[in-house]
């Protein structure tokens, strides 16, 4: 399983080095230019919309990536016949799902550290909590990219799994970075159901004067949990697929 999985990673890097810079920069240029709006209307300093504007906007770069492009790449590959490659290979269909799911999470790293940074200097927010980003990043990417890649398999046409992955990075934008006090409650129903928040909530935990330790602590967990029944749902996805 895992030399399989080390296998399919390095394969999906190599194949789409050539594609990293371009979407590192329109992921990054997107959650920057978000906090530069958001920055006209809520004032810097540790208040709970600046923590969240500048915790949902690094967590985006992680949903533009990991669910909009791995849902638009596993349609594509489902819509052309590609899945019939991977399915002639000797490796496990769980390794195939979480090798190119790590390997799109992985594209994120740089841009999310760029845009937390930036958006900490530009809301006046302390630098020392970015440590938790080695945290958030690997678990909500691995929700997401299972996620994306679950709508790309399951989308019976390319174009619906294309739409699927705008909608999930939409509802990423929109739910994630205004904080959850200032939503209706049904709307806080939703934002509740879309695993990246947790993440979000974590990281603008640390960005504040006094940090909850103990929910910091519950949503990683929640977010594991989520990345881990994400990945199932992919993988199972995929098998669904390739079976076809």
């Amino acid at each position: 399983m895992w030399p399989s999985m080390g296998a399919v990673y390095r394969s999906q890097l190599s194949r789409a080095r050539v594609a990293r810079i371009p979407l590192l920069f329109v992921a990054t240029f997107q959650s920057i230019g978000i906090m530069i709006l958001m920055r006209g209307v809520i004032d810097a300093g540790p208040g709970d919309e600046a923590r969240a504007v500048v915790a949902g906007s690094s967590v985006l770069v992680v949903a533009f990536v990991a669910l909009n492009l791995l849902a638009q790449y596993f349609g594509q590959l489902r819509a052309t016949g590609g899945l019939d490659f991977y399915a002639t290979l000797p490796v496990p269909g769980a390794a195939v799902a979480l090798g190119t799911a790590a390997a799109y999470a992985s594209f994120t790293v740089p841009g999310v550290l760029v845009t937390a940074v930036t958006g900490c200097l530009m809301y006046q927010l302390p630098l020392s909590g970015l440590w938790l980003l080695l945290a958030v990043v690997p678990l909500a990417g691995a929700a997401l990219a299972g996620l994306g890649a679950a709508l790309g398999l399951l989308a019976p046409r390319a174009e619906l799994a294309t739409l699927c992955g705008q909608l999930g990075m939409s509802a990423a934008l929109l739910l994630g970075v205004l904080p959850a006090s200032r939503m209706p409650e049904p709307v806080q129903w939703l934002r509740d159901l879309l695993p990246s928040t947790y993440g979000v909530d974590a990281l603008a935990a640390v960005l504040g004067p006094a940090t909850d330790w103990g929910s910091v602590g519950a949503n990683l967990a929640v977010c594991a949990v989520t990345g881990a029944l994400a990945l199932a749902l992919a993988t199972w996805a995929y098998r669904r697929a390739a079976g076809r």
